[in-house]
């Protein structure tokens, strides 16, 4: 239904909605809370206790104009509670100012207590005359574009009465685990009596999202086992001796890698594995090895990589592990004269390994008698683009890699086709990286470190947020590389980013490589696979906008060398959950125990990305809930397609609202 439906919603507020993502009302009841105030639990200012949440009823008496400090912009209101007085601040939030007028208020935020100076960080409001009839556990949702709290908590009450709320899961089975109706969990958690019920309610919705998702996983990937045509000739031995190659042991979570691709291989079924590893644990050595099997046994292999970049370093490496074989390149920037002599080469069986990017999925690339596929970073890629790798040849073997470790908890859900194959170690020689969250009084001295690190023979790189618009994220990238040039004038500083062409990319790489410049500029194009020894500080603007996966893959672009490595995270953040996940950053360097905590303060969160078309479990991204949702949902889907209940109706659903899983792009 329209958002004009619902009474209250005028033209100009449904524009208004639009820019918070809503355009009809099953959008409306799936905008979920992201956090709930406790109306009976409102506090003197006095009693309130430093570093910890607070709710405070007060007089607003008057706004300051914005005020700038460095890269920040910052509001601040005086605020009274009888004889009290304190302040409320918010940290690059300019457009609060214009909300506020002088008059009663509830503010929640974090206290911060300084010589009995006390003030709120970054606190929520609502006037007291808006919220005076709230009672219990009350909604806070995001906001912008205008829209305040008590509209869309009227707009949700309303839009829930008419809408309808069906579930996929088959009646059998929510009968048999007893699953309460879904207009039940909508309505609760949206107005929840207790935690509990909210708990109860997120965990219900969450269920329904995963089913459904995990559904058209299994529609889509189908059954796997398809018998080997091809017979492997390289033996344990010839493996031992490839593997005396590369300068360095193998460790044992290598040793057991290329096992299990060996025993695949010589096994009656093809391969289909996915092998993931933290930053640093070999993955590419043991896809390496795999190649050398098919090609020692007389088959072609392709290496594929989802960079130019990547690719030109994955290129040079081949033909170094690989100076017997007949290596060739193909990727979108080759000239027309180069695309058609390798394609040729391909197709006449005259290149044993091609490695590439995209462009080797092109149609008219077609090999001789290609047996091993490796689908490097294989989060950049989607299932329809693996399924096209592999169609290259006859039933080949598929080895795909990921550095961005998902919990293992989740891995047989969303790899329901894939064996999976983890790398736990790391070889023994690869340095810890430093991190340290570096405020914003420290800035400049960070830089005269950096400065003094370089004329010592290192090198840095510079990371810009991650930011929504491309071309914003360009711009802050442009703006930064400038203003580091005045700043450092005597670093020789290069520029990265999305935009630019892939030859341009791959020359400022290996130019930066080759030590041509000191520092590089970025966008979080470097995030996977850029090797470089010699880099070994990295500094990450706004770091608070960085999943913790991505930061642990940022951070793994240091620490590849003999040199102590350094990691700054920059921040000026004051949410207790962006401090929360940065320390944990600084605490661990283990890939997987990052990605399980990211699991934990996300609430099971986006694992899935925001790249791929449409919305994809982006509606839960608010619901707290545990992984035991997802687990049911795995059990509720695999009961239902074995025992055919209501197949074509969960078919339907499921495809309707993941028609693009098969180009999404795990994150």
């Amino acid at each position: 239904m329209n958002l004009t439906s619902v009474k209250g919603i005028s033209t100009a507020r449904a524009k208004q909605f639009e820019k918070l993502g809503i355009t009809n009302t099953a959008e409306l009841v799936r905008y979920f809370p992201r956090t709930y105030l406790d109306m009976t639990n409102r506090v003197p200012i006095r009693e309130a206790v430093h570093g910890e949440m607070a709710l405070v009823a007060c007089t607003l008496v008057f706004v300051e104009p914005v005020r700038k400090k460095g890269r920040m912009q910052i509001v601040r209101a005086l605020l009274e509670q009888g004889r009290d007085n304190f302040t409320a601040v918010w940290f690059n939030m300019p457009y609060v100012g214009k909300k506020l007028t002088p008059g009663e208020y509830l503010f929640y935020g974090r206290v911060q207590n300084y010589y009995d100076r006390i003030s709120l960080i970054n606190p929520t409001f609502e006037r007291v005359d808006e919220s005076k009839k709230l009672k219990g556990l009350v909604p806070v949702y995001p906001l912008k574009a205008g829209v305040e709290q008590w509209v869309v908590r009227d707009a949700i009450r309303r839009a829930l009465f008419t809408e309808q709320f069906p579930s996929i899961i088959p009646e059998e089975l929510r009968r048999k685990y007893k699953l309460s109706p879904l207009a039940e969990a909508f309505r609760a958690i949206h107005a929840p009596e207790s935690t509990s019920e909210m708990n109860a309610a997120a965990e219900r919705i969450a269920l329904e999202e995963y089913f459904t998702l995990i559904a058209a996983f299994k529609l889509i990937k189908g059954d796997k086992g398809e018998a080997r045509l091809r017979r492997y000739t390289a033996t344990e031995r010839d493996v031992a001796n490839f593997e005396r190659r590369f300068p360095f042991t193998f460790t044992q979570g290598q040793q057991g890698a290329v096992r299990a691709i060996y025993d695949d291989l010589t096994g009656p079924v093809r391969m289909n594995r996915l092998l993931q590893g933290d930053v640093g644990s070999g993955k590419t050595a043991v896809a390496l090895t795999g190649i050398f099997m098919a090609v020692k046994s007389g088959f072609q292999a392709v290496y594929l990589s989802p960079t130019e970049v990547l690719a030109a370093q994955n290129y040079e490496l081949l033909k170094k592990i690989f100076s017997d074989y007949r290596v060739g390149y193909l990727a979108g920037a080759s000239t027309p004269k180069e695309k058609r002599e390798i394609k040729e080469a391909v197709m006449l069986g005259e290149i044993d390994i091609l490695c590439g990017t995209h462009a080797v999925l092109q149609g008219d690339v077609l090999f001789r008698d290609l047996a091993f596929c490796v689908c490097d970073e294989q989060h950049r890629f989607g299932v329809a683009q693996r399924n096209a790798l592999s169609e290259k040849g006859e039933a080949p073997d598929v080895l795909v890699m990921s550095a961005t470790p998902i919990p293992r908890t989740l891995s047989l859900i969303f790899y329901g086709d894939l064996d999976v194959t983890t790398i736990p170690d790391k070889p023994a020689d690869r340095q810890e990286v430093a991190t340290s969250i570096i405020p914003e009084r420290k800035y400049e001295s960070m830089l005269i470190w950096i400065r003094d690190e370089i004329k010592k023979g290192r090198q840095a790189y510079f990371v810009c947020p991650k930011i929504e618009d491309d071309e914003g994220q360009v711009t802050a990238a442009t703006e930064l590389y400038e203003r580091l040039k005045k700043n450092l004038p005597t670093v020789r500083f290069a520029l990265l980013h999305g935009r630019m062409k892939e030859r341009e990319k791959a020359g400022t790489m290996s130019a930066f490589k080759r030590k041509e410049y000191d520092a590089l500029v970025s966008t979080t194009v470097i995030e996977v696979g850029v090797d470089v020894p010699d880099a070994t500080v990295m500094v990450i603007y706004d770091a608070e906008r960085f999943g913790l996966s991505q930061l642990h893959q940022l951070r793994g672009r240091v620490g590849r060398g003999s040199e102590k490595s350094y990691c700054f995270l920059l921040t000026s953040s004051e949410s207790e959950t962006a401090a929360e996940r940065l320390n944990i950053l600084r605490s661990t360097s283990d890939g997987f125990k990052l990605a399980e905590k990211d699991l934990e303060l996300r609430g099971s969160g986006d694992f899935l990305g925001t790249r791929q078309s449409g919305k994809f479990l982006s509606e839960i991204k608010n619901l707290r809930y545990t992984a035991d949702a997802i687990f049911l949902a795995k059990k509720l889907v695999d009961e239902a397609f074995e025992r055919r209940l209501c197949y074509e109706e969960i078919r339907t659903a499921a495809m309707q609202k993941y028609e693009s899983l098969k180009d999404v792009v795990l994150n």
